[in-house]
């Protein structure tokens, strides 16, 4: 399949308002280019899942902005996120890459990369945090935050005699747990 830059722009347009078709059209397009990369530098079919998704973030956060001018063709974008984000990831599990030559054009995506590197961060500080957190505000964060339950279940689970205690007590462990984050954000920035 190939994309003009009209198709492009109606991409990244759907992708900003999370359109099912245009998602669908971005992995149709270039998920196997991307699993190419990373396949063929020291990469799993697993490794190529997380890098794509990965890079179909940065592009979805940089779509979403309203202000993102593709200044390069769209499969070079998504290339380019790719392989930057595919050789952070080396680099971090310090394993050999062998040399990278002949490949297509690239751009500098290094502001993208690095801002869902610092975002990816923050999310294993917060993980850090909660698993500090201990026992029953964990599973009471998680039972309302992932597991989407409403506050009268929650009462009924963990033991309280309404919904008022628990959404009270709900706020105490998320107190905690801010506490506990910002710790661990300023352990890690210091």
């Amino acid at each position: 399949m190939k994309t003009d830059s009209t198709d492009e722009k109606a991409l990244l347009k759907g992708l900003a308002l999370n359109d099912r078709n245009s998602v669908e059209t971005i992995y149709k397009l270039f998920y196997n280019m991307v699993q190419s990369l990373i396949i063929n530098n020291n990469g799993t079919a697993d490794d190529a899942r997380d890098i794509f998704q990965e890079t179909v973030i940065v592009l979805y956060e940089k779509a979403k902005t309203g202000s993102f001018e593709l200044n390069c063709q769209l499969k070079t974008y998504v290339y380019s996120v790719s392989r930057r984000l595919w050789l952070k990831k080396l680099q971090q599990q310090q394993k050999f890459l062998p040399s990278m030559n002949n490949l297509e054009e690239t751009v500098p995506v290094e502001e993208e990369v690095e801002s869902n590197s610092q975002r990816n961060a923050e999310f294993q500080m917060m993980e850090k945090a909660l698993l500090h957190l201990g026992e029953p505000c964990r599973s009471l964060i998680e039972a309302f935050y992932l597991q989407k339950k409403n506050m009268t279940d929650i009462a009924g689970h963990f033991g309280y005699t309404n919904a008022d205690n628990a959404k009270n007590q709900k706020y105490k462990c998320l107190m905690r747990l801010r506490k506990l984050f910002f710790a661990e954000f300023k352990n890690n920035n210091v």
